[in-house]
């Protein structure tokens, strides 16, 4: 039985914890379209979400971090007063988009199923 290198982390741990948190898909998916600034970002975010609370400023700040330190997205700053800044998709999170693409697909195929037969049962 060959022995698992222990310096050679598995590639789906790492992109699990790449994506974790509520809202870095959704980040990087409504990037896809180009640039967009912190509050375009956050009232994005809010499109679609029946009865969810509104994401805090400190959560999507640590977001947005987070994409920015993993490569996915680039942050940049206008040096303006008020401050402008813009969020935009690197090459690494344009490749990534198709993988978001197809995730939402299969949502559309397997969970509207699950939605219906929720509604059916109420």
């Amino acid at each position: 039985m060959a022995k698992a290198n222990p310096a050679r982390i598995c590639p789906v741990a790492a992109f699990q914890r790449m994506i974790s948190g509520k809202y870095k898909l959704r980040i990087v998916w409504d990037l896809k379209d180009g640039p967009r600034r912190y509050g375009e970002i956050r009232s994005g975010l809010l499109r679609g979400t029946e009865g969810s609370a509104e994401i805090t400023p400190r959560v999507l700040s640590r977001e947005l971090k987070a994409l920015t330190a993993s490569g996915l997205i680039d942050r940049k700053d206008f040096g303006e007063v008020p401050p402008k800044v813009e969020y935009r998709l690197t090459r690494k999170g344009k490749s990534f988009v198709p993988v978001v693409a197809a995730i939402r697909d299969w949502g559309d195929r397997h969970l509207s199923e699950a939605v219906s037969l929720v509604d059916a049962a109420e």
